[in-house]
């Protein structure tokens, strides 16, 4: 078993987890960190999930993550919680299908607020250690990363990843394995998205404005070598 295939399982089921991958954690630093992390923010979760939830939020996050895991269901309603009627301006309903992947990765951001605030697997090394997963190379430097974390995406699992530029942060998440058919966009309350799909999924890229989203989005294209395989 790798560290990938163990931090996708406890990410999918933390609180059971096969013979291998114990063994696993018992012998990797890095993992047995992973685990302790998870644990602790599962046991900071049950906490968040007896504070009253605001009327009707629940039933728009329910309905927002009824295609991930039970596991993770649980994580979306507590990250309401943690936001509050902040997350009002999610209108999933009232948007149409074109641009879904776009509106899902604004989501995301505002699901997980603390990636723009907190240092996370900071550096370079953690980013190139994404791209050769997904089979790409990095010929130039994108900006300083901050934040890169594994992360519950649609059905499956996406990477995370935020980073510092000259016009601000941007955020990036990679999501293999899901097939794209051409350019989305979208834009939500300040939040500007696009994803663009690549040879092996899709990637999706959130800024504060449209400007910054299509630089970034040009960079990546330029300093991002994607295999051919």
């Amino acid at each position: 078993m790798n560290c990938l295939e163990f931090r996708r399982l406890k990410l999918a089921d933390p609180r059971r987890l096969p013979p291998d991958a114990g063994k696993h954690a018992a012998g990797c630093a890095a993992c047995d960190a992973f685990a302790r992390e998870v644990d602790e923010t599962e046991a900071a979760l049950d906490l968040a999930l007896t504070a009253p939830v605001p009327e009707g939020l629940e039933d728009r996050i329910i309905f927002r993550s009824r295609h991930l895991r039970p596991a993770w269901r649980a994580w979306a309603l507590a990250a309401s919680v943690a936001l509050g009627v902040g997350l009002g301006w999610i209108a999933w309903n009232a948007q149409s299908p074109s641009g879904q992947y776009a509106r899902l990765a604004i989501e995301h951001v505002v699901l997980e607020p603390e990636s723009l605030t907190t240092l996370r697997n900071a550096g370079p090394e953690a980013f190139q250690a994404v791209l050769r997963e997904l089979g790409a190379t990095l010929n130039e430097s994108l900006g300083t990363v901050r934040y890169v974390r594994l992360c519950p995406v649609e059905d499956g699992f996406g990477w995370h990843v935020v980073f510092d530029t000259p016009h601000g942060l941007a955020t990036l998440i990679f999501v293999p394995g899901k097939a794209l058919r051409g350019r989305e966009t979208a834009s939500m309350s300040g939040w500007n998205a696009l994803a663009q799909p690549t040879r092996s999924g899709y990637y999706a890229i959130v800024t504060a404005s449209a400007a910054h989203t299509d630089r970034v989005d040009q960079w990546l294209r330029e300093r991002v070598v994607w295999s051919r395989s």
